[in-house]
């Protein structure tokens, strides 16, 4: 049932946003540059990676060295709307629709993560990544890795479609009322560097 919700639901909000996703890219076109979307490897279910497929929003802008600059200053007017928006995910429905994630589950983060996770912690994978989960309705990206972690198992354990539907409903609240996109004093999440227990 979750997989077949997901194709329907995904199929039908690609259709009934392609007007948002050709603005958005175009705009992002004029903006930026290319490439529009932005593609990077994270691990989906059992920590298999997949390419994640969203909006660009920062620069490629590099020190003297070669080396990236910080996120603060790479991220631009243009990707600081989109990420407040949550417009950027929307490319991730594509994910979605190829079976990479679900709508719902625990937001794929970085590959190199993966080593670094407890026990407990790697009970995430146990089902697919998704465009929003518990943790981005009770605090997104202010909530600390840890508390961040127990929210994504606290999902793996009582996932059920009923609760799919809350957290996509309250995950439209959040998005317009654009609380917890960035970390306090971050415009991005802090890396995550272990846990700390």
């Amino acid at each position: 049932m979750k997989r077949l919700f997901d194709v329907v639901v995904s199929a039908a909000l690609l259709l009934l946003l392609a007007p948002v996703l050709l603005l958005s890219g175009l705009l992002i076109r004029i903006a930026l540059g290319s490439p529009v979307l932005f593609k990077q490897m994270r691990p989906g279910l059992h920590g298999r990676p997949f390419e994640l497929i969203k909006f660009r929003t920062m620069r490629d802008s590099r020190d003297n060295k070669g080396a990236l600059l910080s996120d603060e200053e790479r991220l631009t007017a243009v990707g600081a709307w989109l990420r407040r928006s949550s417009i950027d995910e929307l490319p991730e429905l594509m994910n979605v629709l190829r079976g990479d994630m679900s709508l719902v589950g625990p937001r794929p983060l970085l590959m190199e993560y993966l080593p670094l996770y407890s026990e407990r912690q790697a009970r995430r994978h146990e089902v697919r990544p998704g465009i929003t989960g518990w943790a981005q309705v009770n605090g997104r990206n202010n909530l600390a890795w840890e508390q961040r972690f127990e929210a994504d198992v606290w999902y793996v354990e009582n996932q059920s479609l009923v609760l799919d539907l809350k957290i996509l409903f309250m995950t439209i609240a959040r998005v317009f009322s654009r609380r917890d996109v960035a970390q306090d004093g971050h415009v991005t999440m802090e890396k995550f560097r272990g846990s700390a227990t």
